[in-house]
């Protein structure tokens, strides 16, 4: 079982404030800083000094840190052209030596496009788009060196592309495919994913959706241990239970609403209910959303009580 980090920093943080985080992660012994991508906050928070790029962030993260994995959950496909993503997300890779790992999900936050001038399809044609971002993005990484990269489809068409840069990692950095969708999106997973995630939802649920990336996958005969498990849920943690209700009350959560749909409690707590996911789902990744920033202690303490006994 692996922790890792998942910021929201459309909810408010800088880049020094990320880096703070990332840097005590890496040095925690986490084994990723993840982030969101969103243009807007949600909610009632101010979301200053106002939102920050994911690729951006992590072309600096990529020489700000050292050793930890840097990926997003999930890159809007709405945001971005498929060629000029790939070349960033290639190009990072590059720059931080092969730490990058890369979600791309099919957008969903309608008030955000409307925010900065971003069209927002309907969701047939948000999907449609999301499924050719990734047979493109896929296939320019994977092209051999010398050779050229052609595609058709109904929404980008690409000619003699030269496909590069490459990434460093090779044939390509990991793809994170998750949500809820009942067909097209495990089937998606089953064709592109190495990690397939499921945020904030019920173990029964996850039970549920597992199982149909499984059947996704042997319908077209790939193996589905060759995808990796993984669910995100909110970390609010404790060594006391004074010290869970203070990181709940700053969040604006309850601690009873936490342990019920989060990881929350003390230390002894949520080792139990991790090991309720990992017998039940199978789960292999759990990403922490931190959502108070400035609570470095919390990444560590959870570091040090939590992750050993896992």
């Amino acid at each position: 079982m692996e922790l890792r980090i998942f910021t929201e920093p459309q909810q408010g943080a800088g880049y020094d404030d990320l880096l703070r985080v990332a840097r005590t992660a890496e040095d925690a012994g986490y084994g990723a800083f993840f982030r969101s991508d969103h243009y807007l906050k949600m909610g009632s928070v101010s979301g200053l000094p106002g939102p920050t790029d994911p690729w951006i962030t992590f072309a600096g993260l990529a020489r700000d840190t050292s050793t930890i994995r840097l990926g997003t959950l999930m890159t809007a496909a709405t945001f971005r052209y498929p060629g000029p993503l790939a070349i960033s997300v290639a190009q990072v890779d590059q720059m931080s030596d092969g730490r990058v790992e890369f979600g791309i999900g099919a957008g969903w936050y309608a008030e955000e496009h409307t925010a900065y001038g971003i069209p927002f399809p309907t969701l047939a044609e948000r999907f449609e788009r999301y499924e050719e971002q990734l047979a493109i993005i896929t296939g320019l990484w994977e092209t051999p060196v010398g050779e050229t990269f052609s595609f058709g489809g109904k929404h980008y068409t690409l000619t003699g592309s030269p496909a590069l840069p490459k990434p460093k990692q090779s044939p390509r950095p990991p793809v994170l495919i998750g949500g809820m969708g009942a067909k097209r999106t495990p089937a998606l997973a089953a064709r592109y994913a190495n990690e397939f995630n499921l945020p904030f939802a019920s173990i029964a649920d996850a039970e549920t959706q597992f199982a149909r990336v499984d059947a996704a996958c042997e319908e077209i005969g790939r193996d589905p241990k060759e995808i990796i498990r993984s669910a995100a849920l909110v970390a609010c943690v404790g060594r006391t239970d004074a010290d869970v209700a203070r990181r709940a009350e700053t969040i604006g959560r309850e601690v009873a609403e936490l342990k019920q749909n989060g990881l929350a409690g003390t230390p002894g707590e949520v080792v139990e209910r991790i090991a309720q996911w990992r017998e039940r789902t199978g789960v292999q990744r759990v990403y922490l959303q931190i959502l108070d920033l400035a609570d470095l202690d919390h990444i560590t303490e959870i570091a040090e009580e939590v992750m050993p006994r896992l």
